[in-house]
């Protein structure tokens, strides 16, 4: 592979993952296949029986099994988790059968529970996300409705790392609690020299971290992250089977790589950890800290200034010592109508930031217009100067989670001035 581009470059984007269609499984050696969707699944064939890895959305998993199915229909021996988000989990219950084991790390359940209990809150918060990928496969679906989501509960697990010898294979199933969940897990194939690596590194190879996602999650840690990419840099793997999009293949692409991500994630935490000492706020820190050339990694799905507010707040939490106003459940939109009478109204607070958009900061006419809409709410003048600064934010986005939110913003204010015939 040419490397005049960053490996991060070359490989597909955010915007390209969508759910499970494809019409057959891709090979990727002798006894192991490949169906993409929303997340990577895995089918593995042996003489005693298959092992399936991740099992997709529950609308997924019977497009997974059909593809598998006309692979190999043997036995399903084994489901395995790489983490317990749903589009690892969902599609479970298509593959079981009697006997079929399914394999995941002991913190498995309580992150399965943990999303559970915001089931509503998370799908609300994402969909805005997904929603079109998802309605379109739900749309090509076959007559009825979709497969439910699965709740699957592990029949084995493990704290550390656990061998098992299944079908003439040797698998070294390892924890990587630094991946987007506490029950994250990688899968070795040493005699292969082959690493499932699931979501480790997020989304998309290459790319930071997303310590700590838009729809709401639970805070990755940053040395976490580093000592989980360490554990695959100690396999020294020849091909890195990862989340989401193809394979790499080489051990030195697949080392420098690791070693960048990691390198770019301990020195956003080693800055941000020096500017809270420092006394330093955190929107400081997130204008001021840069990573160095070497270090340039992709922010298609994580962002650097997001990640340095995480490990901010993962380190210090909600307070953080600005005002005494964050003590309490007085918010600061309770002062926005005085601020409109007090600077002569809406009018005057749009002219304000219909000249910051003019003068290319449309964030700072954000935070105008939402304290000039809090109050009057249906005005078009407003509506539009805040439509205009999400286009033109989104204009400069490469962010999967960014673009898709400023445009689902834009869209929306778009039909609220279309009913006041705008």
């Amino acid at each position: 592979m040419s490397m005049s581009k960053p490996i991060w470059s070359t490989r597909p984007s955010a915007f390209e993952v969508a759910p499970a269609q494809q019409s057959e499984a891709r090979k990727i050696l002798d006894f192991v296949y490949l169906s993409e969707g929303l997340s990577n699944s895995f089918l593995i064939t042996t003489p005693e029986g298959r092992m399936v890895i991740n099992t997709g959305m529950g609308f997924e998993g019977p497009t997974h099994k059909r593809l598998y199915d006309a692979v190999d229909d043997s036995p399903i021996r084994y489901v395995v988790f790489t983490q317990g988000h749903v589009d690892h989990v969902g599609g479970t219950d298509v593959f079981l059968e009697p006997g079929t084991e399914i394999l995941a790390h002991a913190n498995n359940q309580e992150h399965q529970s943990y999303d559970g209990r915001l089931a509503t809150f998370r799908a609300r918060r994402s969909f805005f996300a997904f929603m079109e990928a998802i309605l379109q496969a739900n749309a090509k679906l076959p007559d009825g409705p979709p497969a439910k989501q699965s709740r699957p509960v592990p029949t084995m697990t493990f704290s550390e790392n656990l061998p098992l010898d299944f079908g003439g294979q040797h698998f070294e199933f390892i924890a990587t609690p630094g991946g987007e969940t506490r029950d994250s897990l990688i899968i070795h194939l040493p005699e292969h020299k082959a690493v499932f690596s699931g979501n480790l590194f997020s989304c998309l190879f290459g790319h930071i971290p997303n310590l700590c996602t838009m729809r709401g999650d639970r805070y990755r840690d940053a040395l976490e992250f580093a000592e989980s990419a360490e554990r695959v840099l100690a396999l020294d793997c020849e091909l890195l089977l990862v989340g989401h999009g193809p394979p790499l293949e080489g051990r030195d692409l697949i080392r420098r790589e690791i070693e960048r991500v990691r390198d770019a994630a301990l020195y956003l935490h080693d800055e941000t950890v020096r500017g809270m000492n420092d006394d330093k706020p955190v929107d400081q820190l997130m204008q001021e800290i840069q990573l160095p050339e070497h270090l340039a990694v992709g922010e298609g799905y994580g962002k650097v200034s997001w990640d340095i507010r995480a490990i901010w707040e993962n380190y210090s939490g909600w307070f953080h010592q600005r005002s005494t106003t964050e003590l309490f459940e007085t918010s600061a939109a309770s002062i926005h109508a005085d601020l409109v009478e007090l600077s002569g109204g809406s009018d005057a607070i749009g002219k304000r930031a219909r000249t910051c958009l003019d003068a290319g900061e449309p964030v700072k006419a954000l935070h105008l217009t939402d304290i000039a809409l809090s109050v009057t709410p249906r005005d078009p003048d407003l509506l539009a100067i805040c439509r205009d600064a999400h286009r033109a934010l989104e204009k400069e986005s490469t962010n999967f989670w960014e673009t898709k939110w400023l445009q689902h913003q834009a869209s929306r204010i778009e039909g609220e001035l279309s009913e006041l015939k705008i």
